[in-house]
């Protein structure tokens, strides 16, 4: 199928295009940007005027709920509301049931993720065995099996020396390791560590438990050689510690999750666990350190840390209630929301979400629009606003932390249409 995307603003990150263009699909390939070839007639055409085209979102930290909780989030319900919100390519997370730790888990969870025709998904493989931390898996087979990358998830390796074997197998292959800075033993609280902590009596996760796990991760990256990437950073002090280890020259890279990004432990009100989440929400002085630190470039990537949860599951006292949020379709709204509120020209704000996050999973041509690559495309109209209420929401799960009123939270930017490999996976009904 041929498509035309006329009139828009297309803003591609990696090549540093920004301008008024054109974008013609053919089949799965994007055939030409700019001037399009008068022998080229499209059976679709879709008029972008007043809207930006950027390359489709690539979320680096989701859960979908298969296989083993399909109460929670079924795949279709999951991958539906990723188009939804401009997102193309989702890398899961392995702690589903069973364990994403045999090539054949991990097959069939493409196969029903391809038979939608919807987002993409790049699986992460467990780096242990059930994410025990003791045997490791067979991570040869688990990369031809598609798995993009190595992680214990919120599973720290208690024994270091386990970790240490675990970095330097990765590295034998070149494979990255994908951590959660957080010691498994000070990381058992349910919210930051501090003043409303103690009010509230409920046990804290004090900033320590990050830098420990960050100091440890970074001398084993010094011995070991291994690429790393740590995920969902939460704290300013964990900030400070990613920047010196890159301007020391080791290959870490990092990413923090929305809500770390746009609230604080205040926002916890009268214990909602809307606002239970890992890593929990910290002080302000976080936020604001995290914020910079993705302006500046020291964090690499903003993720949705969509994880759905069911109902019950969250009608609980706070400390017993499960963590987690639905985010997929709030990711690009999260992302232009922090632009604005921080002063970020917009080309970062599309980068974090497109290039820098399909940087890791490593697949050319991915999170980028030229020619010849995938026709991974959102079209978004930047000046829209929408409310994030729950019956907004296409996710199986209508948990959070941005609906924490009846009115709901401002979102900015409203996705008009996606495509993925050259396919209408999502199009608003005012979209023509």
């Amino acid at each position: 199928m041929k498509i035309l995307i006329e009139n828009g603003h297309l803003i591609d990150p990696a090549s540093g295009f920004n301008a008024m263009a054109d974008l013609a699909i053919a089949d799965t390939k994007v055939v030409s940007i700019g001037q399009v070839s008068s022998d080229f007639h499209p059976d679709k055409r879709i008029d972008a005027s007043r809207c930006l085209v950027i390359p489709g979102l690539v979320d680096a930290c989701a859960r979908l709920g298969e296989p083993g909780h399909a109460h929670e989030g079924m795949l279709d319900s999951e991958l539906a509301a990723a188009v939804a919100g401009g997102v193309t390519s989702v890398v899961c997370m392995p702690d589903t049931q069973p364990v994403l730790d045999e090539p054949g888990l991990v097959d069939m969870l493409k196969f029903r993720a391809e038979r939608l025709h919807l987002a993409k998904v790049f699986p992460l493989g467990a780096l242990t065995r059930s994410l025990g931390g003791e045997v490791l898996t067979p991570m040869v087979e688990l990369t031809s099996a598609g798995c993009v990358g190595f992680t214990q998830a919120e599973h720290a390796i208690q024994n270091t020396q386990g970790l240490q074997r675990a970095m330097q197998y990765a590295a034998s292959f070149g494979f990255c390791v994908w951590l959660r800075a957080q010691d498994g033993f000070l990381g058992q609280g349910v919210v930051a560590s501090g003043p409303l902590a103690t009010r509230m009596g409920l046990s804290g996760v004090s900033v320590a438990a990050e830098t420990i796990a960050l100091h440890t991760t970074i001398d084993l990256m010094r011995i070991t050689g291994t690429r790393v990437h740590i995920s969902k950073l939460s704290s300013a002090a964990g900030v400070e510690l990613v920047r010196a280890a890159k301007a020391e020259g080791l290959p870490l890279t990092c990413d923090v999750s929305i809500h770390n990004l746009h609230f604080t432990d205040a926002d916890i009100g009268y214990f909602d666990t809307r606002a239970r989440l890992t890593p929990p929400l910290r002080q302000q002085r976080d936020r604001e350190a995290l914020r910079q630190g993705l302006a500046d470039g020291t964090i690499d990537v903003l993720v949705s840390d969509h994880t759905p949860v069911e109902g019950d599951a969250k009608a609980l006292p706070f400390a017993q209630a499960e963590p987690g949020a639905t985010a997929l379709e709030l990711l690009l709204g999260a992302s232009m929301k922090w632009a604005a509120q921080s002063h970020v020209d917009i080309s970062r704000a599309v980068e974090v979400i497109t290039s820098a996050p399909a940087a890791l999973v490593g697949q050319a041509g991915l999170g980028r629009l030229q020619v010849g690559g995938y026709a991974d495309v959102c079209v978004l109209d930047p000046q829209a606003s929408w409310q994030v209420l729950p019956e907004n929401l296409r996710s199986h799960s209508k948990h959070t932390p941005f609906a924490f009123d009846l009115s709901g939270s401002e979102m900015m930017a409203q996705v008009k249409a996606t495509l993925v490999n050259g396919h209408v996976a999502y199009q608003s009904p005012d979209m023509h």
